[in-house]
Protein backbone atom coordinates (compact mmCIF):
# COMPACT_ATOMS: atom_id res chain seq x y z
CA UNK A 1 0.00 0.00 0.00
CA UNK A 2 1.04 3.45 -0.90
CA UNK A 3 1.79 6.09 1.51
CA UNK A 4 0.08 9.51 0.42
CA UNK A 5 2.13 12.45 0.30
CA UNK A 6 0.42 16.02 0.48
CA UNK A 7 2.91 18.68 -0.79
CA UNK A 8 2.14 21.96 -0.64
CA UNK A 9 4.38 25.30 -2.17
CA UNK A 10 5.67 22.38 -5.03
CA UNK A 11 6.30 25.78 -7.09
CA UNK A 12 8.85 27.07 -4.64
CA UNK A 13 12.21 27.46 -4.70
CA UNK A 14 12.50 24.38 -1.60
CA UNK A 15 8.95 22.93 -2.46
CA UNK A 16 10.11 21.92 -5.94
CA UNK A 17 13.54 20.77 -4.91
CA UNK A 18 11.51 18.49 -2.50
CA UNK A 19 9.74 17.31 -5.21
CA UNK A 20 12.40 16.51 -7.18
CA UNK A 21 13.29 14.13 -4.41
CA UNK A 22 9.81 13.18 -3.20
CA UNK A 23 9.55 11.56 -7.38
CA UNK A 24 12.43 9.18 -6.81
CA UNK A 25 10.77 7.30 -3.26
CA UNK A 26 9.31 4.18 -4.55
CA UNK A 27 5.61 3.45 -3.05
CA UNK A 28 4.06 6.74 -2.46
CA UNK A 29 1.25 8.17 -3.86
CA UNK A 30 2.26 12.12 -4.12
CA UNK A 31 -0.64 15.18 -4.35
CA UNK A 32 0.23 18.13 -4.84
CA UNK A 33 -1.22 21.67 -3.95
CA UNK A 34 -0.94 25.15 -5.53
CA UNK A 35 -1.75 27.79 -6.75
CA UNK A 36 -2.45 28.03 -10.22
CA UNK A 37 -0.28 30.62 -12.11
CA UNK A 38 0.93 29.96 -15.69
CA UNK A 39 4.51 29.71 -13.85
CA UNK A 40 3.60 26.98 -11.75
CA UNK A 41 1.72 25.11 -14.57
CA UNK A 42 4.42 25.57 -16.65
CA UNK A 43 6.66 24.22 -13.50
CA UNK A 44 4.62 21.10 -12.82
CA UNK A 45 3.92 20.11 -16.42
CA UNK A 46 6.46 17.61 -16.46
CA UNK A 47 4.75 16.08 -13.26
CA UNK A 48 1.44 15.75 -14.51
CA UNK A 49 1.48 11.74 -14.65
CA UNK A 50 3.43 11.10 -11.65
CA UNK A 51 1.81 13.34 -9.08
CA UNK A 52 -1.73 14.29 -8.62
CA UNK A 53 -1.80 18.13 -9.15
CA UNK A 54 -4.69 20.13 -7.31
CA UNK A 55 -5.06 23.93 -7.81
CA UNK A 56 -6.01 26.04 -5.60
CA UNK A 57 -5.75 28.91 -2.88
CA UNK A 58 -4.79 28.10 0.28
CA UNK A 59 -6.85 30.71 2.11
CA UNK A 60 -9.82 29.25 0.76
CA UNK A 61 -10.78 25.67 2.78
CA UNK A 62 -13.13 24.62 0.18
CA UNK A 63 -10.02 24.57 -2.19
CA UNK A 64 -8.03 22.46 0.16
CA UNK A 65 -10.95 19.79 1.05
CA UNK A 66 -9.86 17.50 -1.94
CA UNK A 67 -6.10 17.82 -0.83
CA UNK A 68 -6.45 16.69 2.49
CA UNK A 69 -8.36 13.82 2.27
CA UNK A 70 -6.99 10.61 3.79
CA UNK A 71 -3.36 12.07 3.53
CA UNK A 72 -0.54 9.66 5.40
CA UNK A 73 2.44 12.80 5.66
CA UNK A 74 1.80 16.18 4.86
CA UNK A 75 5.23 18.50 3.50
CA UNK A 76 3.20 22.48 4.28
CA UNK A 77 5.93 24.45 2.42
CA UNK A 78 3.30 27.25 1.07
CA UNK A 79 4.19 30.59 1.93
CA UNK A 80 4.51 34.21 1.27
CA UNK A 81 8.26 34.90 1.64
CA UNK A 82 10.23 38.29 1.93
CA UNK A 83 10.58 40.81 0.27
CA UNK A 84 6.78 40.07 -0.68
CA UNK A 85 5.83 39.23 2.68
CA UNK A 86 7.17 43.03 3.70
CA UNK A 87 5.59 44.50 0.35
CA UNK A 88 2.32 43.02 1.18
CA UNK A 89 1.59 42.17 4.88
CA UNK A 90 -2.33 41.23 3.96
CA UNK A 91 -1.27 38.59 1.66
CA UNK A 92 1.71 37.08 4.17
CA UNK A 93 -1.09 36.50 6.94
CA UNK A 94 -3.54 35.26 4.36
CA UNK A 95 -1.33 32.44 3.07
CA UNK A 96 0.99 31.74 5.81
CA UNK A 97 -1.72 32.63 8.87
CA UNK A 98 -4.94 31.69 7.24
CA UNK A 99 -3.35 29.19 5.16
CA UNK A 100 -2.00 27.24 7.55
CA UNK A 101 -5.35 27.02 9.72
CA UNK A 102 -7.13 25.99 6.99
CA UNK A 103 -4.91 23.07 6.58
CA UNK A 104 -4.61 22.02 10.24
CA UNK A 105 -8.74 22.38 10.42
CA UNK A 106 -9.19 20.04 7.55
CA UNK A 107 -6.92 17.33 8.43
CA UNK A 108 -7.82 16.80 11.97
CA UNK A 109 -10.69 16.27 10.30
CA UNK A 110 -10.25 14.22 7.04
CA UNK A 111 -6.72 13.07 7.88
CA UNK A 112 -6.67 12.79 11.92
CA UNK A 113 -3.66 10.46 12.01
CA UNK A 114 -1.12 12.76 9.57
CA UNK A 115 1.90 13.28 10.53
CA UNK A 116 2.49 17.45 9.10
CA UNK A 117 5.86 18.80 8.42
CA UNK A 118 6.15 22.30 8.89
CA UNK A 119 8.48 24.88 6.99
CA UNK A 120 9.42 27.84 9.13
CA UNK A 121 12.46 30.30 9.58
CA UNK A 122 14.83 31.75 11.34
CA UNK A 123 13.31 35.14 11.38
CA UNK A 124 11.38 33.40 14.68
CA UNK A 125 14.54 34.15 16.75
CA UNK A 126 14.88 37.86 15.82
CA UNK A 127 18.27 40.26 16.09
CA UNK A 128 20.87 37.66 16.91
CA UNK A 129 24.01 40.16 15.90
CA UNK A 130 24.92 40.32 19.71
CA UNK A 131 23.88 36.54 20.55
CA UNK A 132 24.34 35.13 16.84
CA UNK A 133 24.73 31.31 18.75
CA UNK A 134 20.76 30.13 17.91
CA UNK A 135 19.53 26.96 19.30
CA UNK A 136 16.02 25.51 19.12
CA UNK A 137 15.45 25.85 22.87
CA UNK A 138 16.07 29.82 22.43
CA UNK A 139 12.89 31.96 22.95
CA UNK A 140 11.28 33.22 20.10
CA UNK A 141 10.87 36.74 19.47
CA UNK A 142 10.22 38.72 15.91
CA UNK A 143 12.51 41.56 14.91
CA UNK A 144 10.33 44.78 15.14
CA UNK A 145 8.34 45.10 12.08
CA UNK A 146 9.03 41.49 10.61
CA UNK A 147 5.58 41.02 9.21
CA UNK A 148 7.16 37.17 8.12
CA UNK A 149 8.79 36.77 11.65
CA UNK A 150 5.22 37.38 12.77
CA UNK A 151 3.26 34.97 10.68
CA UNK A 152 5.99 32.08 11.35
CA UNK A 153 5.46 32.49 14.89
CA UNK A 154 1.91 32.59 14.60
CA UNK A 155 1.68 29.54 12.08
CA UNK A 156 4.09 27.80 14.19
CA UNK A 157 1.79 27.64 17.23
CA UNK A 158 -1.18 26.71 14.79
CA UNK A 159 1.00 23.41 14.14
CA UNK A 160 2.28 22.72 17.57
CA UNK A 161 -1.42 23.24 19.41
CA UNK A 162 -3.14 20.90 16.74
CA UNK A 163 -4.44 17.21 17.18
CA UNK A 164 -2.02 16.27 14.68
CA UNK A 165 1.44 14.40 14.92
CA UNK A 166 3.60 17.56 13.72
CA UNK A 167 7.69 18.70 13.16
CA UNK A 168 8.79 21.69 12.37
CA UNK A 169 12.19 22.96 10.60
CA UNK A 170 13.29 26.31 10.70
CA UNK A 171 14.98 26.75 7.67
CA UNK A 172 18.04 29.43 7.98
CA UNK A 173 19.22 31.20 4.80
CA UNK A 174 18.44 29.55 2.04
CA UNK A 175 20.37 30.62 -1.03
CA UNK A 176 20.76 29.23 -4.22
CA UNK A 177 21.77 29.82 -8.25
CA UNK A 178 18.66 32.17 -8.98
CA UNK A 179 16.39 32.22 -6.11
CA UNK A 180 17.21 35.54 -5.06
CA UNK A 181 16.38 38.43 -6.85
CA UNK A 182 18.13 41.85 -5.57
CA UNK A 183 15.99 43.80 -3.49
CA UNK A 184 16.00 46.12 -0.85
CA UNK A 185 16.60 42.98 1.69
CA UNK A 186 20.86 43.41 0.85
CA UNK A 187 20.83 46.26 3.06
CA UNK A 188 18.14 45.28 5.75
CA UNK A 189 21.25 42.51 7.06
CA UNK A 190 24.02 44.22 9.16
CA UNK A 191 27.66 43.07 7.37
CA UNK A 192 28.71 42.06 10.60
CA UNK A 193 25.65 38.74 10.51
CA UNK A 194 26.92 34.98 10.65
CA UNK A 195 24.83 33.22 8.49
CA UNK A 196 24.80 29.42 8.20
CA UNK A 197 23.40 28.90 4.88
CA UNK A 198 21.50 25.63 3.17
CA UNK A 199 21.18 25.23 -0.66
CA UNK A 200 17.61 24.95 -2.31
CA UNK A 201 18.96 21.13 -2.92
CA UNK A 202 19.74 20.41 0.44
CA UNK A 203 16.79 21.57 2.22
CA UNK A 204 14.34 19.68 -0.38
CA UNK A 205 16.30 16.61 0.75
CA UNK A 206 15.84 16.93 3.70
CA UNK A 207 12.23 17.08 3.86
CA UNK A 208 12.01 14.32 1.70
CA UNK A 209 13.91 11.98 3.43
CA UNK A 210 11.81 12.75 6.54
CA UNK A 211 9.12 11.02 5.79
CA UNK A 212 11.45 8.22 6.26
CA UNK A 213 12.64 8.78 9.75
CA UNK A 214 8.85 10.27 11.14
CA UNK A 215 9.49 7.85 14.18
CA UNK A 216 12.60 10.34 15.47
CA UNK A 217 10.84 13.57 14.09
CA UNK A 218 7.33 13.47 15.70
CA UNK A 219 6.99 16.53 18.22
CA UNK A 220 10.21 18.59 17.89
CA UNK A 221 11.36 21.16 16.70
CA UNK A 222 14.48 21.27 14.39
CA UNK A 223 16.82 24.01 13.01
CA UNK A 224 17.43 23.23 9.35
CA UNK A 225 20.79 24.25 7.54
CA UNK A 226 23.88 23.04 6.12
CA UNK A 227 26.07 22.77 9.17
CA UNK A 228 29.80 24.39 10.21
CA UNK A 229 31.07 24.59 6.50
CA UNK A 230 28.22 26.38 5.42
CA UNK A 231 28.98 29.09 7.78
CA UNK A 232 30.35 32.68 6.67
CA UNK A 233 29.58 36.53 7.77
CA UNK A 234 27.49 38.26 5.35
CA UNK A 235 30.10 41.06 4.86
CA UNK A 236 32.78 38.22 3.37
CA UNK A 237 29.29 36.72 1.58
CA UNK A 238 28.70 39.70 -0.46
CA UNK A 239 32.54 40.32 -1.28
CA UNK A 240 32.70 36.75 -2.60
CA UNK A 241 29.91 37.24 -4.51
CA UNK A 242 30.37 40.88 -6.06
CA UNK A 243 33.62 39.63 -7.14
CA UNK A 244 32.50 36.62 -9.12
CA UNK A 245 29.55 38.48 -10.64
CA UNK A 246 31.63 41.72 -11.73
CA UNK A 247 31.05 44.23 -9.66
CA UNK A 248 34.15 44.41 -7.80
CA UNK A 249 34.68 45.42 -4.48
CA UNK A 250 31.88 45.70 -1.88
CA UNK A 251 32.63 49.76 -1.20
CA UNK A 252 29.16 50.77 -0.61
CA UNK A 253 29.03 53.37 2.00
CA UNK A 254 29.48 51.81 5.69
CA UNK A 255 25.44 53.09 6.39
CA UNK A 256 23.93 51.87 3.64
CA UNK A 257 23.50 48.49 5.44
CA UNK A 258 21.56 48.04 8.90
CA UNK A 259 22.94 47.51 12.31
CA UNK A 260 19.56 45.65 13.50
CA UNK A 261 16.60 44.59 13.45
CA UNK A 262 17.20 41.65 11.08
CA UNK A 263 17.76 37.77 11.70
CA UNK A 264 19.92 35.11 11.18
CA UNK A 265 22.92 33.51 12.98
CA UNK A 266 24.90 29.87 13.11
CA UNK A 267 22.77 27.14 14.51
CA UNK A 268 24.59 25.92 17.51
CA UNK A 269 22.14 22.71 17.06
CA UNK A 270 21.78 21.74 13.22
CA UNK A 271 23.84 18.66 13.21
CA UNK A 272 20.75 17.26 15.22
CA UNK A 273 18.53 17.13 11.78
CA UNK A 274 22.35 16.50 9.66
CA UNK A 275 22.45 12.98 11.69
CA UNK A 276 18.99 11.74 11.48
CA UNK A 277 18.34 12.74 8.31
CA UNK A 278 21.68 12.76 6.37
CA UNK A 279 20.73 15.62 3.79
CA UNK A 280 23.63 17.67 3.77
CA UNK A 281 25.54 17.61 0.29
CA UNK A 282 26.54 21.00 0.28
CA UNK A 283 29.16 23.71 1.83
CA UNK A 284 29.84 27.43 1.42
CA UNK A 285 32.75 26.15 -1.01
CA UNK A 286 30.76 24.12 -3.61
CA UNK A 287 27.82 27.13 -3.31
CA UNK A 288 30.27 29.71 -4.53
CA UNK A 289 31.54 26.86 -6.84
CA UNK A 290 27.77 26.84 -8.60
CA UNK A 291 27.52 30.30 -8.84
CA UNK A 292 30.36 30.43 -10.66
CA UNK A 293 29.78 27.94 -13.25
CA UNK A 294 26.46 29.76 -13.75
CA UNK A 295 27.38 33.02 -14.78
CA UNK A 296 28.61 33.22 -18.13
CA UNK A 297 31.68 35.17 -19.56
CA UNK A 298 29.55 37.87 -21.59
CA UNK A 299 27.22 38.13 -18.11
CA UNK A 300 30.81 38.67 -16.00
CA UNK A 301 31.93 41.43 -18.75
CA UNK A 302 29.30 43.12 -19.07
CA UNK A 303 28.86 43.20 -15.69
CA UNK A 304 32.42 44.64 -15.33
CA UNK A 305 32.01 47.28 -17.78
CA UNK A 306 28.79 49.12 -16.04
CA UNK A 307 29.64 47.80 -12.71
CA UNK A 308 29.51 51.41 -11.76
CA UNK A 309 26.19 52.17 -12.99
CA UNK A 310 24.76 48.99 -11.97
CA UNK A 311 26.13 49.89 -7.81
CA UNK A 312 24.66 52.71 -8.29
CA UNK A 313 21.20 51.20 -8.91
CA UNK A 314 21.57 48.75 -6.12
CA UNK A 315 22.35 51.86 -3.84
CA UNK A 316 19.20 53.22 -4.08
CA UNK A 317 17.34 50.35 -2.84
CA UNK A 318 19.26 51.11 0.82
CA UNK A 319 16.34 52.07 3.10
CA UNK A 320 18.82 52.74 5.77
CA UNK A 321 20.58 55.45 3.64
CA UNK A 322 17.61 56.92 2.52
CA UNK A 323 16.31 57.17 5.83
CA UNK A 324 19.50 59.37 6.82
CA UNK A 325 19.25 61.61 4.18
CA UNK A 326 15.32 62.24 4.56
CA UNK A 327 16.50 62.33 9.04
CA UNK A 328 13.95 59.90 9.20
CA UNK A 329 14.30 59.96 13.39
CA UNK A 330 11.81 56.80 13.23
CA UNK A 331 13.55 55.01 10.60
CA UNK A 332 16.65 55.32 11.80
CA UNK A 333 16.21 53.98 15.46
CA UNK A 334 14.61 51.15 13.86
CA UNK A 335 17.68 50.38 11.48
CA UNK A 336 20.33 52.07 13.55
CA UNK A 337 19.47 52.05 16.99
CA UNK A 338 21.52 54.42 19.57
CA UNK A 339 24.34 54.85 17.00
CA UNK A 340 25.66 58.42 17.78
CA UNK A 341 28.54 58.05 14.70
CA UNK A 342 27.24 57.78 11.13
CA UNK A 343 29.21 59.19 8.68
CA UNK A 344 28.17 57.84 5.17
CA UNK A 345 30.11 57.79 2.16
CA UNK A 346 28.62 59.92 -0.54
CA UNK A 347 29.90 56.70 -3.59
CA UNK A 348 28.31 54.16 -4.94
CA UNK A 349 31.48 52.41 -5.92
Amino acid sequence: MKTRVLLTGATGTVGYNTLLNLINQKNLDITVFDLKTPHARKKLKPFKDRVNIIWGDISNKDHLIPATVDQDIVLHLAAIIPPAADNYPPLAYKVNVLGTKNLVDLLEILSPNAHIIHASSVAVYGDRIKNPWIKTTDPVQESPGDIYARTKIIAEKLITSSRLTWTIFRLNAVFGIGNHKISKLLFHMPLSTPIEIITPQDAGRAFAYAINHLDKLGGRIFNLAGGEKCRIIYKDFLERSFELFGLGKLNFPPDAFARQNFHCGYYVDSHELIDILNFNQDTIETYFEKVAKGISPMQRLFTRMFHRIIKASLLKKSEPLRALKKKDSRLIRHFFGNHNNLNSINTSG
